[in-house]
């Protein structure tokens, strides 16, 4: 069966905006490059679109921190999605703690962590809350 109609859509996600906008060309002109000698009408619309966001290094080094102080692995993460923290950022420094979903799924029904997992989290951000408000009351003496 051939479809007389497609939808779907890209999410392109990158730290640098540079590399971004270089993708979304790479994206587009693929697109017609497939679809032009088929004969297939496309029709495009940007329905949003989220600017990488950098967040505070001394935030994210208190969490870090904080992790490796409780003696939880840590790994850096780059999250194209629209979490608050990305407007927040915006206004004020800020950070983001990931903790582990059951099977790594996230953004879905299916999204699972457990009571644990969530505590640990919460005694990451109290740890580099701390850190960081030390590190602030330093930089005042």
């Amino acid at each position: 069966m051939v479809p007389g109609e497609v939808l779907f859509t890209v999410d392109l996600r990158h730290p640098e905006a540079a590399t971004l906008d270089m993708m979304e060309q790479i994206f587009l002109r693929e697109v017609d490059t497939v679809c032009r000698p088929l004969g297939l009408e496309v029709k495009l619309a940007k329905i949003w679109d989220q600017p990488p966001v950098r967040f505070d290094d001394a935030c994210v080094d208190a969490v870090r921190q904080a992790a490796k102080d409780a003696g939880y692995s840590v790994r850096d993460m780059v999250s194209g999605a629209g979490h608050d923290s990305a407007y927040v950022a915006r206004v004020a420094p800020t950070a983001m703690i990931f903790v582990p979903c059951r099977g790594g799924i996230s953004h879905n029904e299916a999204e699972f962590t457990s009571q644990e997992q969530c505590a640990r989290g919460a005694q990451v951000l109290l740890q580099a809350v701390l850190a960081y408000d030390r590190m602030l009351a330093e930089k005042k003496m």
